[in-house]
């Protein structure tokens, strides 16, 4: 399926990938030169969709079901510390989540599905921009190239360091949790740090939501009703010696796996929030941001997955629980039938989103392969 020809240049493109990295919502480069490949080695049909996202089509001669397949495209503001060729040229921009190997996977299943038609149906190749800020899938939704498509089944892939290279991981229902983050933006009164009762200091505010977030989590993820509130952020007042404060903020993000636990938790933050302030007289602005819902594998995707890594003869890993972190595919798994998975990225390889991080190419023909034999039973 894969030669050796193709899999050196899928690597070299993977390491242009790498090289130029772009933040979410600003991968034009990055689009451009995913329709440059997909022109000139495909035989899809590309359209721009959600700003700088790419979606290519695939067409058969009969009817039949459409599967997409999506790959996510942007980077992150990580500065690399890597001093390998293809480091990243942009200071404080980087691929430290394996986009860039997502992205290849993708590229090198279009030239599959060049040479090995489908007899049927319809296949879609979703190029995802913005995942990591949580944007990208809601404005893919909302474009119309894309929202004419009929869409049976999605599927997604994601590089998972600490496993072995080229294992596979799924699990049935939620496979990632639900992913929020709150600002809360506090304005009380500046006086005198002589006379604080003079004004309203934004502190003890501040320390009580501290001391409730730690309250209401229980950071068991083995546990059904699993919840995590992370403060990530907190700020207070100006470096015045003589100014007791009258602004402050606090930022946190919490997860859970059940959607009606995360729904109740946030409606609860809120209201202990504005009761705290309103006791300290203080005025609280909040805000929620980077919403991720949580990825709901269908147990049927999930045995096409199961049976392609039998086809594939990778090691195949059921999941015990969900990974914590958020991803913007729980976008599609909530409206379409579909799954996510992981693929071993090797136990050493540093995690996702640290500095040293980078994509093992080695795994880019299980990604291709895997996704393959996904649309080969459907199809």
């Amino acid at each position: 399926m894969l030669n050796k020809t193709l899999l050196e240049k899928l690597t070299s493109i993977r390491k242009v990938l790498h090289a130029n990295p772009e933040i979410s919502e600003q991968e034009f480069e990055t689009q451009q030169r995913i329709i440059d490949f997909m022109e000139a080695e495909s035989n899809a049909i590309v359209k721009k969709v959600g700003k700088t996202g790419v979606l290519a089509t695939f067409n058969s001669t009969q009817t039949g079901p459409t599967v997409m397949i999506r790959g996510d495209i942007d980077a992150l503001p990580i500065l690399e510390v890597n001093t390998f060729e293809y480091k990243s040229k942009y200071e404080g921009v980087s691929h430290k989540c394996g986009h860039d190997g997502h992205t290849t996977i993708l590229l090198g299943l279009s030239k599959v599905l060049t040479e090995k038609p489908i007899s049927k149906g319809k296949v879609l190749l979703l190029f995802q921009p913005a995942e990591e800020n949580g944007m990208g899938a809601e404005a893919v939704l909302k474009d119309n190239e894309f929202i004419k498509e009929e869409i049976d089944y999605v599927f997604a892939l994601h590089n998972l360091p600490g496993y072995e290279t080229h294992e596979i991981v799924t699990k049935e229902n939620e496979f990632t949790g639900n992913v929020k983050s709150i600002i809360l933006k506090i304005t009380g009164k500046t006086a005198h740090a002589a006379e604080p009762e003079q004004g309203n200091n934004p502190s003890m505010a501040i320390a009580k939501i501290f001391e409730y977030a730690d309250k209401i989590t229980l950071n068991n993820p083995e546990e059904p009703n699993f919840f995590l509130m992370t403060p990530v952020y907190a700020t207070l007042g100006d470096m015045a010696y003589g100014i007791s404060a009258g602004y402050g903020e606090a930022h946190f993000t919490i997860r859970s796996w059940d959607t009606d636990l995360m729904d109740q938790r946030s409606e609860e933050i809120i209201a202990f929030m504005e009761q705290i302030c309103k006791r300290y007289k203080l005025t609280p602005d909040i805000s929620w941001t980077q919403v991720f819902q949580a990825n709901i594998n269908h147990p049927e995707a999930v045995e096409y997955i199961r049976n392609a890594s039998r086809k594939c003869k990778l090691k195949l890993t059921e999941r015990a629980y969900p990974f914590r972190w958020g991803e913007d595919f729980g976008v599609f798994t909530q409206r379409y039938k579909g799954a996510m998975f992981g693929v071993g990225a090797g136990k050493t390889t540093p995690a996702l989103h640290n500095p040293d991080y980078d994509y093992p190419d080695e795994i880019t023909e299980s990604g291709i392969k895997m996704f393959y034999h996904i649309i080969k039973q459907i199809l």
